[in-house]
């Protein structure tokens, strides 16, 4: 999403631009084209690809390195956008009243730098340091930083320019920008997630690169920005008008509250101490933010898209041809939609409603935005209807989740009893996986069993009488059969595979992940290889009975050979799926597959429909509703209404960290069709604001 903070920015910066020269003479000379200007734009291009690069992949990075649940990675996402957007304000006042917009960029720039530095380095997990503490401190100073200068570089673009001599130059120097803002966003929202997936420091992902790329070209817009010092126009500061609005604020409050005299508007108590002006504008600019204040919910759809659908993109499946379309990389289309849209919406589709008497003013564009909104959130939860068969049963709070692979050709028979006395009794057939996905436990709990095959033809080992299964609270623990020898007694026994628990969930790659559990008589090698070529192989060791989780390519044509000799044939590991190969000897070697977490079914080009609608609704109400408060706010308080809209986006993220912290335990589906119900409700209130808004200005105009 690029369009509406960045327009703020924009606009921002149109509301500060002052004329450089009030002389007459002056206004007839060709002034030439400052160049400067183009520092400024490269270091725009650099600081939007950092910004868009890391928060593509933020999310799964959240999720699968630093193992938050999609919940708790959802809350910091977006922890992380609101105190973006809450610093563009702090940032304003700092320029405006201390040190001045070189001074403001260069300082915060150099702190974003370091964010970017910290978070690359702390996902680097063959480091000893503390991963998830170095990665949110990052994540902060980046916060601070990219917040901090963004209400000030495209002013002190707009800086360099005399006005009303350049105001050609200057509009065409707002258009690069805004190309640049895009650009930056388009190709490092493509790009990370594909630094992402490579190898490197021995994992299968790199988010080391992908981190450190976006910290790369923020480094290189400090350096393009500080090298054309020489040729700026700086202003000092003056003081920032929101302060200003502030203490009116403040004044006209305390004057409702303590005053003795009565006024027709609280505000008017304020007058004691401020311009009449001043007061009046605050009057205008408090009743735009009282019509806007039902957009909040929108940012807070809006964001959405990097958390809640970005994590539904995980569990689709993103095969074209011989090309896989990254989870992440869906967040590409907004950017792409947006800068197509702009113009369709300008030159037809805003003409032809007009004509069609459906759309004819701002507000009517931001309501059926709004709508539309809701509308791509009806879709996204029918999506997610679909999707969710997919989904991986992970253990829940308060339960266990038990396999038990049986590698004998003969069916096997557990009667077990916990610590309260309750009884299970659980058959596994031949080479076979017993799987009970909700065993009641607290903290951890042993379970005492016996088990005895049974049938003919089954080895001749031992029943077990008093054998023990030691089951986890919220977590899965696999066990295999096998044989132990005691003197020379042959027995069955049931080992748990390994010390690690079993990770069922999807790659965040959406690529298939297995595991070959085993039982062999001898050390052997294995090669598991598709038919596209790809393959992986390993040690199977007697002492040892599962592998490592591997990521591999999704085929259906797998061949598994155990030294140099064809043991199965035929093997489909699917997009998303989550696999074990249990492989045993028993006369001949043999396998069995089993899908533990079922592969993506639905294609990912099925999120099209709700990105189309949701970036329409991107240009109906964010980009009008920044143009409608920019043109009706009073020209003294331009600066102050872009820098509360963006507080409105921060506000947004903040809704949706309470949200997800107090509905962790409902289904997505529920959440996404609630989120579309509220903005029904939402537009509903806006609605009413509007004629309330209207009712209000015509009185200021009569006073």
């Amino acid at each position: 999403m690029t369009s509406h903070e960045d327009i703020a920015e924009l606009n921002s910066s149109n509301g500060t631009i002052a004329n450089n020269s009030d002389n007459p003479e002056e206004c007839k000379k060709n002034l030439k084209y400052p160049k400067q200007v183009f520092f400024i734009i490269t270091n725009e291009f650099c600081e939007r690809f950092c910004f868009y690069g890391n928060r593509a992949i933020l999310a799964i990075y959240l999720q699968q390195m630093l193992k938050y649940s999609e919940d708790d990675a959802t809350i910091i996402y977006h922890s992380f956008v609101m105190l973006c957007y809450f610093f563009p304000i702090i940032g304003a006042i700092i320029a405006d009243c201390f040190l001045g917009k070189f001074r403001t960029i260069l300082y915060l720039s150099i702190l974003y730098v370091i964010g970017n530095i910290t978070l690359s380095t702390a996902s680097n997990f063959s480091l000893p340091i503390n991963h998830t503490a170095f990665s949110l401190l990052g994540l902060f100073l980046t916060a601070v930083g990219t917040g901090g200068i963004k209400p000030c570089v495209s002013s002190l673009g707009g800086d360099q320019f005399v006005v009303p001599q350049q105001e050609r130059q200057l509009a065409s120097f707002f258009s690069v920008f805004y190309f640049s803002i895009n650009a930056g966003s388009l190709i490092s929202t493509y790009l990370t997630p594909e630094l992402r997936v490579m190898s490197c420091f021995g994992a299968d992902s790199c988010y080391p690169l992908a981190f450190g790329v976006p910290a790369a070209l923020m480094m290189t817009a400090l350096v393009v920005f500080v090298c054309g010092k020489s040729l700026y126009i700086m202003k000092n500061p003056q003081g920032n008008i929101l302060v200003e609005v502030s203490k009116c604020i403040a004044r006209g409050v305390w004057g409702k509250l303590f005053g003795k005299e009565k006024k027709q508007h609280w505000l008017d108590h304020a007058e004691e101490k401020c311009s009449s002006e001043l007061v009046r504008d605050t009057k205008i600019l408090l009743e735009l933010m009282i019509l806007f204040s039902p957009t909040i919910c929108f940012w807070a759809l809006l964001d959405q898209q990097g958390s809640r659908w970005t994590f539904q993109a995980v569990h689709m499946n993103g095969k074209i041809g011989s090309f896989t379309i990254m989870p992440d990389q869906m967040q590409v289309f907004n950017p792409v939609l947006i800068m197509t849209f702009i113009p369709l919406f300008e030159l037809v589709i805003y003409p032809l409603l007009a004509k069609l008497r459906l759309i004819r003013t701002s507000i009517h564009k931001m309501f059926w935005g709004g709508m539309a909104t809701a509308v791509a959130f009806a879709i996204s939860a029918y999506v997610e209807y679909k999707v969710q068969d997919a989904y991986a049963v992970l253990p829940a709070a308060g339960e266990s989740q038990l396999r038990i692979y049986n590698s004998y050709d003969c069916p096997l028979t557990i009667d077990a009893t916990d610590s309260s006395s309750h009884k299970y009794s659980w058959t596994v057939g031949s080479m076979d996986l017993l799987e009970d996905k909700s065993i009641p436990v607290r903290g951890n709990m042993t379970l005492s069993y016996s088990a005895s095959f049974t049938g003919t033809g089954c080895p001749a080992l031992s029943p077990v009488s008093d054998g023990s299964l030691t089951l986890f609270e919220a977590e899965a623990v696999s066990f295999i059969t096998y044989e132990q020898t005691s003197g020379s007694t042959a027995m069955l026994n049931i080992e748990r595979i390994d010390k690690k628990f079993d990770d069922l969930s999807k790659a965040d790659t959406a690529q298939p992940k297995v595991r070959i559990v085993y039982r062999v008589n001898s050390n052997s090698t294995f090669t598991l290889a598709s038919s596209d070529g790809s393959s992986i192989s390993g040690d199977l060791y007697m002492t040892a009975h599962a592998t490592d989780v591997y990521i591999v390519t999704s085929a259906s044509g797998y061949v598994l050979t155990i030294n140099d000799k064809t043991v199965a044939t035929g093997l489909n590991l699917d997009v998303g799926g989550v696999y074990s190969l249990l492989v045993a000897e028993n006369g001949n070697t043999e396998a069995h597959l089993f899908t533990l977490t079922p592969p993506n079914s639905v294609h990912i080009l099925w999120q099209l429909p709700q990105i189309i609608v949701i970036s329409a609704a991107e240009i109906m109400l964010a980009v009008t509703g920044m143009e409608f408060s920019y043109s009706k706010a009073p020209q003294s308080m331009k600066s102050v209404i872009s820098s509360l809209w963006l507080l409105t986006d921060s506000l947004g993220n903040l809704f949706i960290i309470l949200v997800s912290e107090f509905t962790k335990d409902i289904p997505q589906v529920y959440m996404l069709s609630s989120f579309a119900i509220l903005m029904v409700i939402m537009m509903g209130i806006f609605f009413l604001l509007a004629r309330c808004y209207s009712r209000a200005m015509k009185k200021l105009t009569v006073d």
